[in-house]
């Protein structure tokens, strides 16, 4: 491809509203331009980048088994609702309604498609015979983002690859989960990414096991917690920590006293403004009441939990539910912070409940008490005094709340933080990262096949729900995920896997017939052995078609002209390299197709390893 005949509109400076690398970069790169927040075009470079991550996804899907389809981008609202996912998604569902001669049609915009695969699958599929099924698409999807930011990393409109897996056994979504993880080892390697998976939350998508693969980077948004010995990873809502001590029974640090506090119903607040002096959030417990439900909303035996964490940690909801889940005897709850009128139902005040809330409540057998370790200690404590405006200090565990053994639980029930242990048996010490999720894999179970009926019969003609796993990739997130970590102060470094073109042929004169014919032998023979490349035949001064160069990142650049060509040689320049080689005209072709060879086969190296 010419230059002058595609369409590269480079910048010069840095859009003053771009805030991270990849999104500054791929706008000066003429890689993207927005249409509006949270939708882009991706211009030719950019797109040529995004097809070729695309065609290695679809590469190591078809060669893990899994079988691509094309899912419609928009779907029924009812399916949504039979899901219970309308709900759970809130505004992030696109939905409206559009009129079909004398009647409203309720449509939702896709964000993933469990539903209608799983509605395909209910139809279509029906004997054990036929599984197991892996079937993948690569499709756009839409979501509302209410604060779309970072370019193409968080958008209303993106493209994802999305499998999903259909079994009749734990032991054969165990299987293909396993294949899809290695092979989101190979696609992510085979572009180029740094990647790290760690453990991680299903969130609305649901699920009882999932990994994240993350990009580590400085601007991620999301936080990961890695254990320095490199052994354990997870994102904070997964994480758990390793064993911490605990000791309800130290002597109090005084009388128990009523501190007045009016308006100071935050930990940061009261710590900011202690009528006392200075108050560290360390030395504060924050005392938080849930309700506890299950699957269908229905409150359980132990409905209320009161649950206790040091001021300067948060409450880990996931962990909580499967704490509560585990107390009671079933697999996970739902839990809900209480409002206010809960709060206030139970002798409460919003703001300005403390622990010893529990002594009253415990003993009616629907409220429980969970303590988080790091909370249950000797020492000095600021907690609420159960009244609005006030605090108590010197709270004691063994003295203002004495609560029985079977009504209180102490339970790693917050997120992880630096410094807390991992949670291996060789130890280690948890520290704080930050990444930019790329993929996701899930163990699904049978949420969406029970509520859509997608079932099947065993060889003893006995009916079960289908187990279903879920895995998904952000297409445009390996591109900006590249633009993020594979830059330096000039501008983007493409692996060869992905890299728009592989070679930049930059003729220094090109008006000049000698240099225009040794440029274009070399431009066609890399042409014809199937390499992709881009000749710069622009009428522009050789310090601009070099800036153009480094910053739109092409692997391996080719000059001719000049002194050089004078002296019957050619230079060749990798992206990465400090100084270019000198090489004859004659050898030009050969010596780039071999470093080329040489390239692809460390990348590949790369991936095998």
């Amino acid at each position: 491809m010419r230059w002058s005949k595609t369409f590269i509109p480079t910048m010069k400076e840095t859009p003053a509203d771009a805030e991270v690398p990849s999104h500054q970069l791929m706008l000066r790169a003429g890689l993207i331009r927005q249409v509006m927040a949270g939708a882009y075009t991706y211009l030719p470079l950019g797109y040529r980048a995004l097809r070729k991550a695309e065609a290695i996804v679809r590469e190591e899907m078809d060669a893990a088994g899994a079988v691509e389809l094309h899912m419609p981008a928009i779907s029924p609202i009812e399916l949504f609702e039979r899901t219970n996912r309308r709900e759970a998604f809130g505004n992030v569902l696109m939905n409206f309604e559009v009129r079909r001669a004398n009647r409203a049609v309720h449509l939702a915009l896709n964000p993933t498609h469990e539903e209608v695969v799983t509605d395909l699958i209910a139809k279509h599929v029906s004997s054990y015979r036929q599984l197991p099924l892996v079937l993948y698409q690569i499709q756009t999807k839409f979501r509302n983002e209410e604060r779309p930011r970072f370019g193409v990393l968080r958008t209303s409109e993106f493209l994802m690859k999305d499998a999903y897996s259909f079994s009749t056994s734990k032991e054969q979504l165990d299987e293909v989960y396993d294949r899809m993880y290695a092979a989101y080892c190979r696609i992510f390697a085979r572009c180029g990414l740094e990647y790290l998976p760690v453990e991680a939350e299903s969130g609305p998508i649901g699920g009882d096991a999932s990994h994240e693969f993350m990009i580590p980077t400085p601007n991620g948004e999301d936080s990961i917690l890695i254990s320095d010995k490199r052994n354990y990873a997870a994102n904070v809502e997964k994480c758990a920590t390793g064993e911490r001590t605990h000791d309800l029974s130290g002597d109090p640090t005084g009388d128990l006293e009523t501190v007045e506090t009016p308006g100071l119903s935050s930990i940061a607040g009261l710590c900011a403004n202690w009528p006392e002096g200075k108050l560290k959030p360390k030395n504060t417990l924050k005392t938080l009441l849930y309700r506890a439900t299950d699957a269908a909303g229905e409150d359980l035996s132990v409905r209320n939990w009161i649950v206790v964490v040091r001021g300067d940690h948060d409450v880990n909801e996931g962990k909580l539910g499967t704490h509560v889940g585990e107390a009671l005897g079933q697999t996970g709850a739902n839990v809900e912070l209480m409002d206010d009128s809960q709060v206030e139902s139970l002798g409460g005040s919003v703001g300005y409940v403390g622990p010893h809330l529990a002594k009253s409540l415990v003993e009616k057998g629907d409220t429980k008490l969970l303590v988080d370790p790091d909370a249950a200690q000797p020492g000095f404590w600021v907690a609420g005094a159960n009244e609005t405006d006030k605090h108590v200090k010197h709270f004691n565990w063994a003295r203002d709340c004495d609560v029985a053994d079977e009504q209180l639980l102490v339970r790693d029930v917050r997120n992880a933080a630096a410094g807390d242990p991992s949670p291996l048996e060789d130890g280690g010490t948890l520290e704080v990262s930050h990444g930019i999720e790329v993929g996701h894999v899930f163990k699904l179970g049978t949420k969406y096949s029970e509520a859509l009926d997608a079932t099947f019969l065993d060889d003893e003609e006995q009916r079960h729900p289908i187990i279903m796993g879920c895995y998904g990739i952000g297409v445009n997130r390996i591109i900006a995920g590249l633009a993020e970590t594979r830059h330096d102060e000039n501008g983007l470094i493409w692996p060869l896997a992905v890299a728009p073109y592989e070679v930049l042929v930059i003729p220094l004169s090109a008006d000049d017939e000698e240099v225009t014919k040794v440029a274009d032998s070399i431009y066609d023979g890399l042409t014809n052995t199937g390499i992709d490349v881009l000749y710069d035949d622009r009428a522009a001064r050789p310090g601009a078609k070099f800036k153009d160069a480094d910053l739109i990142g092409i692997p391996l650049r080719i000059v001719v002209g000049g002194r050089g060509l004078k002296d019957g040689i050619v230079e060749l320049k990798w992206r990465t390299a400090a100084e270019a080689e000198k090489v004859p005209v004659a050898d030009a072709l050969e010596t780039a197709l071999k470093q080329i060879d040489e390239t692809r086969a460390a990348e590949s190296a790369n991936v095998s390893s």
